[in-house]
C-alpha cells in the first residue's frame, strides 16, 4: 500500500498546520495554544470524544470504526513540545517566541497525526477504536509518564500503542525500526567534591578538590571501558565542572561536577550508577577529600515489542518499499513509559538531508508528511481491518 491518495490530497493542509505550530512553539507542559488547537481540529474532524488536560496539557481523541466486533483499541502518539533554542533558520514561518523553537520536529509529528486523524474520521474503514494521543513535555519533562499516571491506558482501554519520530540524514520518507532496546535510558548525576581550600602557592597545606575532581572525571570513563561488556553500549559524560572560586591564585573548597549516563539495559543502568558512586567516593577518599554523589534516574530504556515491531515494519515497507534496521540510539525518548504499559513499537521516518535535531537550523521536512500520515492510517486499517 503506497501513500494514500486522500492523504496526498491533504498534504498542503497538514503543512499549514505544521507551520503554524512551528511559528508558535511551546516548551514542556506549557503547550496551551498547541493543545487547544489540536483539540479544536479533532473536534472539527468529528472525533467521537476529545479530552484535554491528560498529563497536565495532553490531548486525547477517540475515533470509532464502522464496526467494533473484536473490541480492539490502538493508541497512536505524537509529541507537541518545543525546545529552549534560539531559531536560526530565517524561515518565513520561523518561531515568533524568542528562545523557543521546534528543533526536534514535534510540530511535524503533531501535524502528521492530525492528518491521520482527519482521514480516519472521514473513512472509519476499520473494526475497533483508535485513540490519538498528543503528548506534552517529551523534551525532558516526562509528559508520557504523566499521561500514563493519569490512567490514560486503562481509561480508554488501549491495547497497543505506536509512535514515530522523523530522522535527519535518513532518506526522505523511508523508514527504519528495530526490535528490543532502541533508545537509551537517560540518567543525570551531580558530584560535589569537597576539599580544603587555600593559597595556590601552598598546595601542600590544603586538599585540592580540583585535582581530585580531575581524577574522578578520568576514572568514570573506566565504567564503559572496563566494567561493561565491550559489545554493549554505555556512555558516561561529565558535561560541567564548576569550582567555588573564580580566582587564579586560590585553591577552592569545592568542585561541582555534572553529567549524564546513557545505558540500554536495566542491568547496565544499575551497574553504572553503582560504579559511578563508588568510584567518585573512593577516588576522593584516596586524595583525602570527600565526594557527595546525587544520581537522578530519567527516562527508562525504550524497548520495542517484537510482534508489533515486525508488523510496523511490514506497514512501512508497503508505503515506501523498504524498512531498514535502525541503529541503537543513545538519546532518550519518553515514549518508553507507554511501551512499559502496553505492547507497541516506535519507528523512524526519514527527514532527508537536513540539519540534525536539536540544532538551531533544523526544520521538519514537510515532504515527509504523506509517508508519515499514511503509516499512521495503515497501522489502524491493517491491524484492525474492517469486519
Amino acid at each position: 500500500m503506497p501513500v494514500k491518495n486522500r492523504l496526498a490530497e491533504l498534504h498542503s493542509e497538514i503543512t499549514e498546520w505544521r507551520r503554524d505550530f512551528h511559528e508558535n512553539p511551546e516548551i514542556l507542559f506549557e503547550t496551551h495554544r498547541t493543545s487547544a488547537r489540536v483539540a479544536e481540529l479533532l473536534t472539527a474532524f468529528g472525533c467521537d470524544e476529545v479530552t484535554t488536560g491528560i498529563g497536565r496539557t495532553g490531548v486525547v481523541g477517540v475515533i470509532k470504526g464502522k464496526t467494533d466486533t473484536r473490541g480492539a483499541v490502538i493508541g497512536l502518539r505524537a509529541d507537541m513540545d518545543a525546545l529552549p533554542i534560539l531559531e536560526a533558520t530565517n524561515l518565513p514561518y520561523a518561531s515568533k517566541t524568542e528562545g523557543a523553537m521546534h528543533a526536534c520536529g514535534h510540530d511535524g509529528h503533531t501535524a502528521m497525526l492530525l492528518g491521520a486523524a482527519k482521514y480516519l474520521t472521514e473513512t472509519r474503514n476499520f473494526d475497533g477504536t483508535v485513540v490519538v494521543i498528543f503528548q506534552p513535555a517529551e523534551e525532558g519533562g516526562g509528559g508520557g509518564r504523566e499521561m500514563c499516571e493519569d490512567g490514560m491506558m486503562d481509561r480508554w482501554g488501549v491495547q497497543e500503542v505506536y509512535g514515530m519520530h522523523n530522522w535527519p540524514g535518513m532518506p526522505l520518507g523511508k523508514f527504519a525500526i528495530r526490535p528490543g532496546s532502541f533508545f537509551a535510558a537517560t540518567d543525570q548525576f551531580e558530584i560535589f567534591v569537597k576539599g580544603k581550600g587555600g593559597h595556590a602557592a601552598k598546595p601542600h597545606e590544603g586538599i585540592d578538590p580540583v585535582v581530585t575532581a580531575s581524577q574522578i572525571v578520568s576514572s568514570l570513563q573506566s565504567i564503559a571501558s572496563r566494567n561493561v561488556d565491550p559489545v554493549e553500549q554505555v556512555v558516561v559524560s561529565v558535561t560541567s565542572v564548576e569550582t567555588s572560586s573564580k580566582a587564579f591564585n586560590v585553591i577552592p573548597q569545592q568542585v561541582h561536577l555534572k553529567g549524564t549516563v546513557r545505558t540500554l539495559t536495566a542491568e547496565n543502568r544499575d551497574l553504572a550508577q553503582a560504579r559511578l558512586t563508588k568510584l567518585a567516593q573512593s577516588v576522593a577518599e584516596g586524595f583525602g577529600a570527600e565526594a557527595e554523589v546525587k544520581y537522578y534516574r530519567g527516562y527508562p530504556v525504550m524497548v520495542n515489542h517484537e510482534e508489533q515491531t515486525e508488523f510496523a515494519a511490514e506497514v512501512a515497507k508497503g508505503i515506501s518499499g523498504q524498512c531498514d534496521e535502525a541503529p541503537l540510539i543513545m538519546g532518550g525518548e519518553d515514549f518508553a513509559y507507554m511501551l512499559e504499559e502496553r505492547p507497541g513499537a516506535y519507528i523512524l521516518v526519514g527527514n532527508g538531508d537536513t540539519a540534525p535535531v536539536h540544532h538551531p537550523e533544523y526544520n521538519f521536512n514537510d515532504d515527509a508528511i504523506p509517508a508519515g500520515t499514511s503509516w499512521w492510517a495503515e497501522i489502524v486499517e491493517r491491524r484492525m481491518p474492517a469486519a
